[in-house]
Order: C-alpha cells, then sequence, then structure tokens
C-alpha cells in the first residue's frame, strides 16, 4: 500500500494536482482512492463529480471520498471525558471549565486521520491520494496523533492498569458504580479500555503515516512568498519525521511569448524556480506549465497527469508505486561508546534551533515548530555530551550514565 500526501498554501492548484495524479494512477491500472481532508470541499469539483463521506467510484479504477469520521471518535473519547472531568470535580473545579479542560484538541483532525489510517490498512487500494489542507494545517494535523498520545499519558492516571486490578477485586457488586479513593473517582474498566484503545489508534495512526511508504509532495507556484512557505514546510515536515518525496512547481507561465507582460512573469518566475531547484535538491522537481483552460474533470485531469508523469503505462504504474529511498528522517546510530540520535532537519539554520532535554524527552524546536521526541530506553539512561547542526542534519550525541547504565 502506498499513502501519498498533497499539501501546500492555499490556492497553489493542491487539489487539482492530488486528483490529477489520482486520474493517471488509475489510468496506469493501479487501483486509487483520492481523499480530502480539506475543509474546503473542493475535489468533488475538481474531479467534477460527486463526492460523499464514502468511497465512491468516479472513474474506472478511481475511487473519490470527502473524509468525514466524526461520530466514531467522538464516543471513543465520551466515556474518558467523563471520567476526567469526575476527577477535575473532585478537585472542586467548576463543572463548566471542567468541560472545557477535557475537550480533546483537534478533535475533528484526529477523526479524519483514523478513517485515512483504515482505509489503508483495510481498504482494496493500491494506491491513496490524500488531498490535504493548506500548509498550515497539515502541519498541525501530521503532528497531532504524537502529541495527543503524549496528552493521554499526562490526562490519565500513570497506574490505571493498577487501577484496573482494583476495580477487579471489588466485586461485581460494584461494576455499575463510581467509586473513589481519597475522594477522587476510580477509572472503570470501560474507561480504561476506551482510553487505552484511542491511544492504540492514535499510534497506528502514526505508524501509517510515518511507513516507509509514505511520503509528502509539495505542491507551489514560483512565487517568492509561496516558496519561502515551502522551505518551511520542508523543514517542519522533516521535524516530525516525514518524507517529502517531490515538489510540483505548478502555474509555470512558458518563456515564449512577445508580450512584455508574459516575459517578465517568466522571467520571474525562471528565477524563483532555480531557487526552488536549488533549495530541495535532491528531491525532484516536477513543473506545470500554466493551462490554457481550467483542468477540471477526469478527461482534463488525465492530461495534466501525463503532463506530471509522462504516458500512462506500466512504468509510470511503478514510479507512482514506488516507496521513497533514503534513510528515515530520525534514527539512532552507534559511534564507539556513544550513541547518536540524527534528525534530518533540511533548510533548518542553527539560530532557529532550539534543543533541551526533559526527562525522558527530547525538545527540539525550529522557527515556530516544536517537536516532543520520546527518547529510546538506551537513551533514557544516557547523558547528552553534545550536538551540532550540518547539512540538514542534527546530530544529538549520547553516553552512557554511569549511574543509570547498567550493563546486562
Amino acid at each position: 500500500m502506498r499513502l501519498l500526501l498533497l499539501t501546500g498554501k492555499g490556492g497553489v492548484g493542491k487539489t487539482t494536482v492530488a486528483a490529477a495524479t489520482a486520474v493517471h494512477a488509475a489510468r496506469c491500472g493501479v487501483k486509487t482512492l483520492v481523499a480530502s481532508t480539506d475543509a474546503a470541499h473542493s475535489l468533488g469539483d475538481a474531479l467534477a463529480a460527486p463526492v460523499g463521506s464514502t468511497p465512491t467510484e468516479v472513474a474506472a479504477g478511481l475511487f473519490a471520498q470527502q473524509v468525514d469520521a466524526r461520530a466514531r471518535g467522538e464516543q471513543s473519547w465520551r466515556e474518558v471525558q467523563e471520567y476526567l472531568i469526575g476527577v477535575l470535580d473532585a478537585l472542586g473545579v467548576d463543572p463548566v471549565a471542567a468541560e472545557e479542560l477535557t475537550v480533546l484538541p483537534g478533535a475533528e483532525e484526529v477523526l479524519a486521520l483514523l478513517e485515512v489510517r483504515d482505509q489503508v490498512r483495510g481498504g482494496p487500494w493500491d494506491l491513496v491520494v490524500l488531498d490535504c489542507a493548506p500548509t498550515a494545517e497539515t502541519l498541525r494535523l501530521l503532528a497531532l496523533p504524537e502529541a495527543l498520545s503524549r496528552y493521554l499519558d499526562r490526562m490519565l492516571p500513570v497506574e490505571r492498569r493498577v487501577l484496573r486490578a482494583l476495580s477487579a477485586g471489588r466485586g461485581a457488586g460494584t461494576a455499575g458504580r463510581t467509586t473513589r479513593r481519597g475522594g477522587v473517582p476510580v477509572p472503570r474498566d470501560s474507561v480504561v479500555e476506551a482510553a487505552e484503545r484511542l491511544h492504540a489508534e492514535l499510534n497506528g495512526v502514526r505508524e501509517v503515516l510515518t511507513d516507509a511508504a509514505t511520503s509528502v509532495r509539495l505542491v507551489l507556484t514560483p512565487e517568492t512568498v509561496v516558496v519561502a512557505e515551502a522551505r518551511r514546510t520542508w523543514t517542519s515536515l522533516a521535524l516530525h519525521g516525514y518524507r517529502v518525496d517531490g515538489v510540483v512547481a505548478n502555474r509555470v507561465i512558458p518563456a515564449q511569448g512577445r508580450d512584455a507582460w508574459r516575459s517578465g512573469w517568466a522571467a520571474a518566475q525562471a528565477v524563483r524556480l532555480a531557487e526552488v531547484e536549488s533549495s530541495f535538491a535532491p528531491v525532484p522537481v516536477l513543473t506545470v506549465p500554466y493551462a490554457a483552460a481550467e483542468p477540471v474533470g477526469t478527461a482534463a485531469l488525465a492530461d495534466l497527469g501525463e503532463t506530471l508523469y509522462g504516458p500512462a503505462g506500466a512504468a509510470s504504474a511503478r514510479a507512482l508505486l514506488a516507496a521513497p529511498t533514503g534513510e528515515a528522517p530520525l534514527r539512532v546510530e552507534r559511534s564507539g561508546p556513544e550513541f547518536v540520535l540524527v534528525l534530518d532537519l533540511p533548510l533548518a539554520r542553527r539560530e532557529d534551533l532550539e534543543l533541551g532535554r526533559r526527562g525522558d524527552d527530547l525538545l527540539v524546536g525550529v522557527g515556530s515548530a516544536r517537536r516532543v521526541i520520546a527518547l529510546p530506553s538506551a537513551l533514557r539512561r544516557c547523558r547528552v555530551v553534545g550536538a551540532h547542526l550540518r547539512d540538514g542534519r542534527l546530530r544529538v550525541r549520547f553516553e552512557p550514565d554511569p549511574e543509570l547504565w547498567r550493563p546486562l
């Protein structure tokens, strides 16, 4: 299963490129689902076909879906939320404030990701093309699974499995009632199970999004502001562990033409395109000329797909389904007695980098983007002895702490 996510600044044509990619894949014989998490709901407009909340066939081998999976996720969280409200009530927190404090952050986005996970893992597709929201929303969306797993760990009692055992020991007579321990309600089995189920689902989403067969493709137009945002997006995606396998430069004005207006735009875009190719190397950059007419409907999108990927056929199918190459964005290496945590941060500057450690977590920030990385067990017993950023790669060095490290 191949998962390809497309995003870009609003208005650059990412939905059109996503739809064209999916149409082209289907014409190559690849069973394809194109789905959208963008609240703008413009995927159906691009395909010139009705698109609903369940996959619908819009052409041979091509299915489309506007992701909307609210109900299931709300049920998963509601029981946990009721327990947390009870805890806050026992601590004297106002009921209205307790309700607000226990709202699951990013709930709607999480529900969309759960649906994407199910389609990738259980759907009959060879390729899933995901039309994401504009870059700012997409970055928040892709950071949510990891962040919410940490949120659940902190909001629920650390000893929840112990409490489950205590709950079991109370006997069947108390199964339906809320018991208290020191004035604080003890979570029922169903609450613990709901929390653990949601935690497992979030981990499953993260596994799908960071799988070796998943990658992000950035769509941009060759303009100064758009290119600057795309550069920052690449850095932020890498920070959160996502691979970018290509850049699509859309609406490129052909250099041919006699009028000064077109010549001026073509010259300005040529400068930006050179900047894009230099900045994103070795990531391939595909260009799409400004079309004479708006590409709407599967026939026009098929033409755009051939412009992007070449003639439909087996070779093009293999290229679309090929997993991105290269090392994982986050990895741990051994260097003599030391461990080295390596994190790809393309285009990051040293002056924008923040780095710190808090307990078993490593905190990394680049500009406005932040990530809390849970350290592997081996590194938790080590101390940080150095770090440097060079050639778009952060290397953090750890050495075993004699007070914590016990050889087997």
